[in-house]
């Protein structure tokens, strides 16, 4: 059985695929939900999926049982769906990718996911993430955005991962693309530690923000900044009725303000106590 399902094969002009996964490398939900941002906003296609039974451990990454209209019992596997929406102000599509980290064979599942974006004639692969991190939430959100071409990183304003770690499905994605010579952008968004709980519309909305400026594409973003502002109100609301994380966050904000690499990625340290954690919580779900 072939991994990909077709809906339908639409042409689609200058495609850009971008790429999210739910997991490890979704603080907050932060990266998903830029993904499905765009495709309400664009009124993106379903135009295809990837067959789970390949890339799954169904004991770790269980199925989930539920009732249509209070009697039918339905199954959902974990999803892999391929999206197509069109930016009509610059009539350019983006191949929209909304994942789950898998359990097994990443290099064959990351060759799959490559092979779409070839058949669909896309042109680079965007992938987002967002990762926690002692950041304070009221400062705003500094994305790290990387890639492996030297071109690529001075046309667009990127850097050189210097990351040494534990990685996820979006670093082993990465690592394909440059071998099969497909351009490719990682877009991070650090989301605290404390607020760890989804949503994180300011994290997203500087994913999106940031996307903008790498693809060229107007993204209006008005609901999504208002969401933003409400949240971040929100916090400092919970925040303020607790001394010690007040605190806290006092002290974040002071060694924001000192930072002055704003372009650093967390370090290994915290990236491999943050793969740990969320592990021991996998374990214990």
């Amino acid at each position: 059985m072939e991994p990909v399902i077709w809906d339908e094969h639409p042409p689609l002009n200058r495609p850009v695929m971008v790429a999210a996964f739910e997991g490890w490398n979704d603080a907050a939900d932060a990266a998903s939900g830029a993904v499905t941002w765009l495709r309400r906003r664009l009124k993106a296609t379903h135009i295809a999926h990837i067959d789970p039974e390949e890339f799954y451990d169904f004991q770790a990454t269980r199925p989930e049982v539920s009732l249509v209209e209070g009697t039918t019992r339905k199954i959902s596997w974990p999803a892999n769906d391929y999206f197509a929406g069109r930016v009509e102000e610059v009539g350019r599509d983006l191949l929209l990718f909304s994942g789950v980290e898998p359990n097994l064979r990443w290099r064959t599942f990351c060759t799959t996911v490559i092979d779409v974006a070839r058949q669909t004639g896309c042109e680079m692969v965007v992938t987002l993430g967002a990762l926690l991190a002692d950041v304070p939430h009221t400062r705003p959100t500094r994305l790290t955005g990387t890639a492996v071409d030297p071109e690529l990183i001075a046309k667009l304003g990127l850097s050189h991962s210097r990351y040494e770690g534990p990685t996820g499905i979006v670093g082993v994605l990465h690592d394909a693309c440059q071998q099969a010579g497909m351009p490719s952008v990682s877009l991070w968004a650090p989301v605290p530690h404390y607020v760890a709980s989804p949503p994180n519309p300011k994290a997203t909305r500087a994913l999106l923000e940031r996307l903008s400026d790498v693809l060229a594409i107007p993204i209006g973003l008005g609901d999504l900044a208002e969401a933003a502002v409400a949240w971040e109100a929100r916090v400092n609301e919970l925040v303020g009725s607790d001394a010690d994380i007040a605190a806290y966050v006092r002290q974040l904000e002071e060694r924001d303000d000192d930072q002055i690499d704003e372009d650093s990625l967390p370090n290994g340290d915290t990236l491999a106590a943050e793969l740990e954690r969320f592990l021991r919580d996998q374990r214990r779900d």
